[in-house]
């Protein structure tokens, strides 16, 4: 059995045979009777038949997951644990191209993203985290008794039982093995349910797992959607132990009242509104390269991605035109054209939605510098996802448009004059994900930086990051933090052990 997806080929006729991805449960692949269709979103053609989990899928793999939770893997060593996690790296890494295919196929990206980025990133999430497990230190506290006798406190993690992890389609195999990863590291068993638009590399997931020889009920993988589907009937299970979520704000708010029931642990990074500074003692071209970058990698479609451009007044109109001119110089094509910068939406629905910003930023007063429309192919791109890279000046910081997570490539460029000001307005905003600032004053970097009200700040560069710090958002961004050691918090279940000498 082979859930491969057929790699996409310009200008590709359908394959005679669709692939269909099954479900994976309980060590064995799931046909579940009912399915849908996964679609490319660089022709519209479709790739593969998905089987979508049912209430009955789901239920056999919490009910799989929790007796292998109880089973050898909740008893298994740490040095048994890292060679696993070591060996699922070294089979992504060996079906390197596959993955490749399978990420390129269900979103469109540059192929030299999904080397250089997803996969690669993918196969580094398993080895952080199992070289982590085999160095990670705990803490000891000595203290005295009222007795006088000696105290010795110290704190041990373990395993929390089951984990239900939902992962988002933009950066699918990155996202979804940045939380399967440390889940397994700390014993945990794990029920995965990838996006619907983005279930391939999920699948080959699944097979390089068991190919590793995983005990069977340790790895779950369900297909489906969100609302009367697997992602529902997942979240709303009294029989998990956490959930961790990367997507929508509203979902995220729907699902977390589902884990109040049961009081259960939730690991939320939600949506962003992400702003980027640029002061006027900025390396010119490394901000315009970098705001570049930090606006329309993937499409836009980076939770990270900045839609608030902040560009002190000195240098504003500069700034404007060579974002412009840097902007049209994208290459908007397939994904394994030479030179291509740019890929397709993930769907035409989520195009629907980013061309309604479009149209919405122009009926809200905006000046469109750039783009805001639909590339024309003249072949069989024009029947995929496609939108233009996007530049917007204009807008009060009250618009919709400044104030709403679009997820497009798209940027609204505003100017300021002063640092007080621009904090003020980089903060003025329901989300706090992420934040640029660009400026060579050492002093200034510190001082700004240290006032954004986000999980993370970048200085000078933009999506840079050790994985061993933490990471997760402020307000409607997210709740929790994960990387390195606060991922192993969030995946065990901390007990203190005190002991009188």
């Amino acid at each position: 059995m082979v859930n491969t997806p057929l790699p996409k080929s310009r200008a590709a006729k359908p394959p005679a045979a669709v692939p269909l991805l099954r479900c994976f449960v309980d060590g064995a692949w799931v046909d579940t009777g009912k399915s849908f269709d996964n679609i490319n979103p660089v022709n519209g053609q479709l790739i593969s038949h998905v089987c979508e989990a049912g209430q009955d899928t789901v239920n056999a793999a919490i009910s799989a997951a929790n007796r292998a939770a109880q089973g050898s893997w909740k008893h298994s060593t740490v040095s048994e644990r890292a060679a696993f996690l070591h060996c699922i790296a070294d089979g992504i890494e060996q079906r390197f191209d596959d993955f490749v295919a399978a990420e390129v196929a269900d979103t469109g990206r540059p192929v030299h993203q999904a080397r250089t980025l997803d996969v690669a990133r993918g196969i580094a999430n398993f080895r952080t985290f199992a070289d982590l497990i085999k160095t990670s230190s705990s803490d000891l506290f000595q203290s005295d008794g009222p007795d006088g006798a000696k105290i010795m406190s110290y704190v041990i993690r373990k395993p929390l039982g089951t984990i239900g992890i939902i992962s988002p389609w933009n950066l699918p195999l990155l996202l979804l093995t940045w939380k399967v990863a440390p889940a397994l590291a700390m014993g945990n068993c794990v029920i995965a349910k990838p996006s619907e638009e983005t279930p391939s590399s999920a699948t080959l997931l699944a097979e390089v797992i068991q190919a590793a020889g995983l005990p069977n009920g340790v790895f779950n993988l369900i297909h489906g959607f969100g609302p009367d589907s697997a992602g529902q009937f997942l979240s709303t299970s009294p029989h998990i132990d956490a959930i961790t979520f990367t997507g929508e704000s509203r979902t995220g708010s729907t699902i977390m009242k589902a884990a109040a029931e049961g009081v259960k642990e939730v690991s939320f990074e939600l949506g962003g509104k992400n702003a980027a500074v640029v002061f006027a003692d900025a390396d010119f071209e490394a901000a315009i390269a970098g705001v570049m970058k930090s606006s329309f990698t993937n499409s836009g479609q980076v939770c990270l991605c900045s839609e608030r451009v902040y560009v002190e007044r000195p240098i504003f109109d500069r700034f404007v035109a060579a974002l412009k001119s840097r902007t049209e110089q994208l290459r908007v094509d397939f994904p394994d054209a030479e030179g291509v910068d740019m890929g397709p939406l993930v769907s035409h629905a989520h195009r629907d939605k980013v061309l309604s910003y479009y149209k919405l930023a122009r009926d809200e007063g905006a000046t469109v510098v750039s783009g805001g429309g639909v590339p024309v192919f003249g072949d069989e791109r024009d029947q995929g996802a496609y939108v233009q890279p996007t530049i917007i000046t204009g807008l009060p910081d009250t618009a919709r448009c400044v104030r709403e997570e679009i997820f497009g490539p798209i940027c609204h460029i505003s100017p300021f004059d002063t640092e007080a000001e621009v904090i003020e307005r980089v903060n003025d905003s329901a989300y706090g994900l992420a934040g640029c600032v660009w400026t060579t004053n050492l002093s200034r970097a510190h001082r700004v930086s240290s006032q954004f009200e986000t999980g993370i700040v970048w200085v000078n560069t933009w999506f840079t990051r050790d994985l061993r710090t933490p990471f997760g958002g402020a307000k409607l961004s997210g709740l929790g933090r994960e990387g390195g050691r606060y991922s192993l918090d969030f995946y065990s279940e901390i007990s203190t052990i005190c002991m009188k000498l």
